[in-house]
């Protein structure tokens, strides 16, 4: 290697005249997060597409990780911590914050960056303009809206905003969330901001093709190279007696066997399996020595034949001993014998193909980790990306095998965005504990974009049959589905759960259907492992469905809706048991589809397809309806249905002497906004102001055991908890008021912060109840001091929102693009604590939709193995110019399973949109794509169409 040299650079960084040393091959935003600890400024990409490491330079809005250093020698540099003033947000800032634009955090900084540099430019911009201006900053929570409204607020002088000044900060309030201020000064802390003192840098070496066999992996040079610490293989793994890692969710075949196969060693031994897979990790100084020392290392390989087409699995070379046919499960659901005999004597029968695409989260915060082992002590901390930080804690303890679960502390602090992809235990957390304990310092892995495409868990990725079988009056009779599902090289944390349970379970949708039957052939192929991703499993459920459900009224030669009206659930026969196992509680799925038309102005759509054919358009409306299951319970269920784990939630509720309220939760955020709702639930119960109240959450030490967070889990379950722990508070405040007015316990009743009388006026206020708690002078003799309650939540039952979503769109037969030109969304999530939350969670999950809709799709080359699709110059993402503005609203029933009455709406958007943009598609095409619908496929199948034409 050759010797480095670091120059000496001046820069002046907000106002201050900083002095550093650099490599020439340092970028500026490496300078600002690493030497200046200016850490608001975020790497998303490392190839100039996501722009969240966007600063002010010389009084121009630029990406940093294209600037080197020295490039920027004398320069003013402006990062995100310069623009607020003391306790006052900058107008950007502040309109960020009103108008709820943003969510996880990750991307606001150079979000909040490049909206500076446009109202320099334009201070006035029409959204057109702004949407322009915004297409080189990607966000993947907020779908853009509320940034776009954000800019018009400032635009119009700051009248617009979406907050409230209503003082009612509890349930149902839209109150501006708490957490944002961090996040919009770049205060937030995620896990590639943390540093331990005489921490060193992991850096994985991963295999460059599909399938192998190792015969040897030479490590001398690269550990030879100054600054290498260490170079450790799968050899090293064995050595010491880790453990593999195991998904999570056993499932059982149709004969009764077990799943096989997938068992994942944290560095691959004896086999490579996909491109990308770890097999070896150096150890070194920086993490450009460690770079530099992976590419000495040389890897041998017996090359094996592979395969990345699960329709062709049982055709390729075995992954796994024990699955010749590189099946892991052949899963049966429902009756079968009694469908097939539903579809031969049924009127009629529609039978479809469809692929569900292959999807690559992408969540902007790459995932990371930060591991120190204390030989002393036997301790550990564990900084990482993680959804369900307790379960990490557990998981990774039992894999490693040398540390105690109540030895190793998991802390997850601010996370930018998980859609599913950090739920799960991955190999490199493992790797980078197993790694401290073994050299003894701390050591930090932060991926690169390309390693997330390559290594993050992938979504989807379903090949489908499915046949509905109806009556002579239209009714559902029969659905029989049959699916290849693509678990990928491993099985993931729940890889075998989301084709199968949280699938199969959910084909009857809205709709009264006599029987189902649903089969599930789970495959290894030589990609990425394959686990949840935003929905997991109701988004492929439903897609099937709403497309089967179009196509049979396109055979039919009916209206779509029509078809859909005659054969809903009706509010009358709940609760409603469908035929795959659940048992759906409440809802109301005309009272939504009726206002989805009503609000999408469906009674007008010929006159505006009519118009669109005389400029030479083809235009298209589609509807989908949904049901989804959420809060995945109770547990005994989940553990007849193969769970390894309870799928409760916990929470601490403890007021401190001077009257705060602290609030432990089990749950965790990834951007959804708990630190706000939760405290919206506590602020209702007890009349407190959002001021005295926070939100703890994300350490093992400090805060309960918990199941984390996925699956719109957090309010139903976690929250359910939290009101739980609360009411358990009023009750021993009953008791210390009861004693403190001499009258029996019974006599007494808690409403707006207020201990009563039943019978008459005389009152104790909480805060003078607090007081009694710790200050026991006098106090009932047999009651402990102090104020607070735990409690967990194990549901009855799933929740079912549900809804319902209109997608319009416009087609140019000559380019075969596709424009969106209406979007209505219409759901019943029950009761809704805080609507700019749940505004802000819809849109984000429409637009994730519509990206799988029409551009998202993680591609193979079948022929060597190697994903295509491994940046962000490959795979599209939905950008700002891409998109419009949603119509949303809601319509309630309320959730009879859970406290709160809360059904889930984080995954919403993902589920309902795909299938309403597909329908609409086809609707104006008179004939079904495949997703993703890009211009390609639309241009051919409008070339296919006027061929047609011209033969008839």
């Amino acid at each position: 290697m050759s010797e480095r040299h670091e120059h000496s650079v001046t820069l002046i960084v907000n106002g201050v005249e900083r002095q550093v040393d650099a490599l020439a091959e340092t970028t500026l935003v490496e300078t600002l997060r690493d030497d200046l600890q200016l850490t608001g400024t975020h790497i998303g990409c490392q190839s100039a597409r996501c722009g969240a490491c966007i600063v002010d330079l010389d009084g121009a809005a630029v990406k940093s990780c294209t600037v080197l250093t020295h490039q920027a020698a004398g320069a003013e540099i402006h990062s995100i911590e310069s623009l607020a003033d003391g306790g006052d947000l900058d107008p950007i800032q502040d309109a960020f914050q009103r108008n709820h634009a943003l969510q996880c955090g990750y991307c606001t900084p150079g979000m909040v960056m490049s909206v500076r540099e446009l109202l320099r430019q334009n201070p006035s911009p029409s959204e057109s303009e702004i949407r322009e201006s915004l297409k080189g900053n990607l966000c993947r929570c907020t779908g853009y809206q509320n940034i776009v409204r954000a800019v018009l607020d400032i635009a119009k002088g700051g009248v617009d905003g979406l907050g409230t000044p209503d003082p009612n900060t509890g349930i149902g309030a839209p109150v501006e969330r708490v957490e944002d201020r961090r996040f919009l000064t770049g205060q937030g802390q995620y896990c590639a901001d943390i540093q331990f003192p005489g921490q060193c840098h992991a850096v994985f070496a991963r295999s460059p093709i599909a399938h192998g066999r190792i015969e040897r992996i030479d490590t001398s040079a690269a550990s030879q190279i100054q600054g290498v610490i260490a170079v450790l293989t799968g050899d090293d793994v064995a050595s010491d007696g880790i453990d593999e890692l195991r998904c999570g969710w056993m499932v059982y075949s149709r004969d009764g066997e077990a799943m096989r196969g997938g068992e994942r060693s944290i560095l691959a031994r004896d086999k490579v399996r996909f491109v990308g897979e770890a097999y070896a990790v150096v150890l070194a100084e920086s993490e450009a020595i460690a770079r530099e020392a992976v590419r000495h290392i040389k890897l041998e390989c017996d090359t094996l034949p592979h395969n990345v087409r699960p329709e062709a699995a049982h055709e390729g070379e075995a992954l796994f001993s024990d699955t010749p046919e590189n099946t892991s499960f052949d899963w049966l659901f429902g009756d079968e014998m009694g469908v097939d005999r539903a579809i031969e004597n049924a009127t009629h029968v529609t039978t479809i193909s469809l692929h569900n695409n292959r999807l690559i989260p992408n969540a902007l915060e790459p995932r990371a980790a930060l591991a120190s082992y204390k030989s002393a002590s036997g301790n550990a901390i564990l900084y990482t990306t993680s959804q369900n930080p307790h379960m990490a804690r557990k998981i990774i303890a039992e894999t490693i095998g040398f540390i105690g679960e109540h030895n190793l502390r998991v802390i997850s602090p601010d996370i930018g965005g998980g859609f599913g992809s950090k739920i799960f235990i991955y190999p490199e957390e493992c790797v980078c504990l197993w790694a401290s304990r073994r050299i003894g310092r701390p050591v930090k892995w932060v991926s690169t974009r390309e390693e997330s495409f390559l290594c993050d868990a992938h979504g989807r990725d379903h090949r489908s049959t499915a046949s509905l079988a109806l009556d002579a009056k239209h009714q559902f009779i029969a659905l029989k589905v049959e699916t290849t599902a693509n678990l990928g090289a491993y099985l993931s944390s729940f890889a075998a759960f989301v084709p199968t349970y949280l699938y199969g379970t959910m084909l009857a949708g809205p709709y009264k259907t006599d029987s189902i039957s649903c089969a599930v052939r789970g495959v290894f192929t030589n990609t990425a492992p394959v686990d949840a991703y935003r929905g997991a499993g109701r988004p492929e459920a439903t897609y099937l469905i709403e497309t089967l459900v179009d196509a049979a009224a396109r055979d039919l030669e009916i209206d779509p809706i029509e078809l859909r009206r005659r054969n809903l659930i009706r509010p009358h026969e709940f609760p409603y048991q469908t035929p795959v196992a659940l048992e759906y509680d409440t809802g109301d799925y005309e009272a939504h589809l009726e206002q989805a038309l009503k609000l999408s102005g469906y009674e007008g759509f010929e006159a505006r397809r009519l118009e669109a054919k005389a400029r030479g358009k083809l235009r298209g409306l589609g509807t989908s309806l949904y049901v989804e299951a959420c809060g995945i319970a109770p547990s005994a269920v989940a553990g007849a249905l193969g769970a390894d784990v309870g799928l409760w939630e916990s929470a601490l509720l403890r007021f401190t002497p001077s009257g705060r309220l602290q609030v432990f939760t089990g749950s965790h955020s990834h951007g959804q906004g708990h630190e706000t709702t939760f405290a919206q639930l506590v602020s209702s119960r007890f009349s407190l102001p959002l001021s005295q109240i926070t939100v703890f959450h994300g350490d093992t030490d400090n805060t309960p055991v918990g199941m984390g967070t996925y699956g719109s889990r957090s309010l139903a379950v976690g929250g359910s908890a939290i009101m739980k722990a609360a009411d358990k508070i009023i009750e021993k405040g009953k008791q210390i008021a009861a004693h403190l007015l001499e009258i029996e316990e019974e006599s007494v009743s808690f409403e707006d912060g207020l201990f009563r009388e039943t019978e008459g006026a005389a009152t104790v206020s909480l805060k003078e109840v607090i007081h009694a708690a710790y200050v026991p002078h006098d106090y009932p003799e047999d009651l402990e001091p102090g104020l607070e309650a735990s409690a967990f939540y194990d549901p009855v039952n799933f929740t079912y929102p549900s809804g319902t979503h209109v997608c319009e769109v416009e087609i140019d037969p000559e380019t075969g693009g596709v424009e969106i030109v209406a979007f209505t969304a219409v759901d019943d999530f029950g009761q809704v604590v805080n609507p700019l939350v749940v505004e802000g969670q819809v849109q984000g999950g429409i637009v994730q939709g519509i990206g799988q809709a029409l551009m998202e799709h993680g591609l193979y080359d079948p022929e060597t193995g190697q994903l295509i699709t491994t940046s962000y110059r490959s795979y599209a993402l939905p950008r700002a110019t891409g998109v419009i503005n949603v119509d949303s609203a809601t319509t309630f029933t309320a959730c009879e399973n859970n406290p709160v009455g809360a059904k889930g709406c984080g995954e919403s958007g993902a589920i309902g949109a795909p299938p309403a943009v597909m329908n609409a598609i086809a609707n104006a095409l008179g004939q079904r794509v495949e997703m993703p619908a890009t211009p390609e496929k639309i241009w051919q199948a409008c070339q296919d169409r006027t061929k047609t034409v011209d033969d008839a």
